[in-house]
């Protein structure tokens, strides 16, 4: 599943619906260069349950908790961790393991520690704006991108904006069958 994102309020409105769509569960991993857009994505995800203060990537301290009503959010930047096993030192596996959503900023880091994740977001500049391909990797992570496929509008309403690359609009037509 792929979205052209022409700005950051694009952005943001894509993470506020993949964090509706998550519902409060389950694991994202946020894959791109710096300044590809994934903390940005974060305070859309983040919005979708309520916080309406700043997002600042965890860089030093590699986790931020956030407590959203009835939802727990760990939002985890991993670009500085040295080793993989870090993470079992900062509680990684108890925060992984417990009723939350992680959003996961760098998962490459934890390459052989971190479990598979619900949803992989590669983001890619494409000035002026991005493109963000979405990936399932379990049943929670489909029904969450079928989720999204029936409810986030295309960039100007158009079917050629919203495609999965496979030739597909995202409610599964043929693009020129829209």
């Amino acid at each position: 599943m792929q979205w052209r994102l022409a700005d950051e309020d694009r952005q943001v409105a894509l993470g506020e619906a993949l964090g509706r769509a998550l519902a409060g569960q389950g694991s994202v991993y946020l894959e791109g260069e710096l300044g590809a857009g994934k903390t940005t994505l974060t305070r859309g995800i983040l919005r979708a349950h309520g916080h309406q203060g700043a997002v600042k990537s965890p860089t030093y301290t590699l986790v931020e908790p956030y407590e959203l009503g009835e939802v727990r959010v760990h939002h985890f930047d991993l670009y500085r961790l040295g080793d993989p096993e870090e993470l079992e030192f900062i509680g990684g596996r108890d925060l992984l393991g417990e009723a939350a959503l992680c959003v996961i900023e760098w998962p490459e880091r934890g390459r052989g520690w971190l479990p598979e994740p619900d949803v992989r977001v590669q983001l890619y500049l494409d000035e002026p704006g991005r493109v963000a391909v979405l990936h399932a990797g379990t049943d929670h992570g489909r029904r969450v991108l079928e989720c999204l496929a029936a409810g986030m509008p295309a960039q100007d309403d158009h079917p050629a904006s919203r495609h999965d690359g496979r030739g597909k609009d995202m409610a599964g037509k043929d693009e020129q069958d829209s």
